[in-house]
C-alpha cells in the first residue's frame, strides 16, 4: 500500500509539473480597429506575430527587405509571415482580416501563445490607397505584451498618421497604386529609396475613387490623427486540477497492482 501511495504521489508530482509548464500558455485575442475618419485610409489585412524579439522586419533609414516590399506594395504577407518564422521557429503568426479594413471597421483573431517564449508583439500592414505605405514596428522589442508573470503588460497600441511608413521601394504613381479604382497595382516604377516616415505621399491619391467606392480625402489624415488601434485580451488555457491528477495517478497504480 505504501508503494502504491508513494507511486501515486510521484506520478502526481510529474503530472503537476507538466501542468505548471502549461501555465504560460494563454489565448490572446487581438483586435485591430481602423480609427481613420470616413473617406480616410483603409488597410490591407494586418499581419502579426508573437515572438522572442529577434525578427527585425525592417529598419528606419535602410533599404526595405523583400518581405516588407511585397507587404507594403501589395498588402501580402506571403513573404513576411514565413520570414518571421524562419527567424523565430517558435513564433506564433497570423493575419487580421480577410480583405480591406475600411474606416471605422475592425478585424480580430485569437492566438495561443506561450508568454515565456514569445512575449513580444510585432505587426505590419499596408496603408490603402498607396503604392508602398504601411504601418509596423521597426524595433522587434518595442512592444513587450507580457510581463514576467505572464500577465498583460500592454493592452493597447495606438497608431497615428505620423507613424505611417514609406517603404521607399515604389514611386507614388496613382495609376499603379493599390485600392484605386481602375489602377493596376501590379505595375510599378522602382523608387530605390529607403524606409522612412512619410505622410504627405497620401496627397497623390486625394480626390480619387477607392476600390471600396468612396472618394479618398487625404486632408483627413494629419500627423496627429488616430488611424489605428490594437487591443489585447487574454484567456488562460485550462489546466487539469490537482485532484484530477491524483485520481488519474491512483487509478493507474491500482490497475498496475491488480495485474501484479
Amino acid at each position: 500500500m505504501k508503494k502504491l501511495l508513494f507511486g501515486a504521489i510521484a506520478c502526481m508530482a510529474i503530472l503537476t509539473s507538466a501542468a505548471m509548464s502549461r501555465a504560460a500558455l494563454v489565448d490572446v485575442s487581438v483586435q485591430f480597429e481602423n480609427l481613420s475618419p470616413t473617406n480616410g485610409i483603409s488597410y490591407a489585412p494586418i499581419h502579426v506575430g508573437f515572438g522572442n524579439g529577434t525578427f527585425d522586419g525592417f529598419d528606419n533609414g535602410s533599404v526595405a527587405p523583400a518581405p516588407i516590399v511585397t507587404l507594403a506594395e501589395l498588402g501580402s504577407g506571403a513573404d513576411w509571415l514565413p520570414a518571421f518564422v524562419a527567424a523565430e521557429p517558435n513564433a506564433v503568426t497570423g493575419s487580421l482580416g480577410g480583405g480591406p479594413i475600411l474606416p471605422g471597421a475592425s478585424a480580430s483573431g485569437t492566438f495561443r501563445v506561450d508568454t515565456d517564449v514569445n512575449p513580444f508583439f510585432t505587426f505590419a500592414g499596408m496603408v490603402l490607397p498607396s503604392n508602398d505605405l504601411f504601418i509596423g514596428n521597426d524595433n522587434p522589442q518595442a512592444f513587450r505584451i507580457f510581463d514576467n508573470a505572464g500577465g498583460l503588460a500592454i493592452n493597447q497600441i495606438d497608431q497615428t498618421g505620423a507613424q505611417i511608413w514609406d517603404a521607399g521601394s515604389e514611386q507614388a504613381i496613382a495609376n499603379n497604386a493599390a485600392f484605386i479604382a481602375g489602377a493596376n497595382a501590379g505595375n510599378r516604377v522602382a523608387e530605390n529609396g529607403v524606409v522612412s516616415f512619410e505622410l504627405t505621399e497620401l496627397q497623390t491619391y486625394n480626390g480619387l475613387q477607392t476600390g471600396a467606392g468612396y472618394t479618398f480625402d487625404s486632408s483627413l489624415v494629419s500627423g496627429a490623427t488616430p488611424i489605428g488601434r490594437f487591443s489585447f485580451s487574454v484567456t488562460a488555457v485550462p489546466e487539469p486540477t490537482s485532484a484530477a491528477l491524483l485520481g488519474v495517478a491512483l487509478v493507474g497504480f491500482s490497475l498496475r497492482r491488480r495485474r501484479a
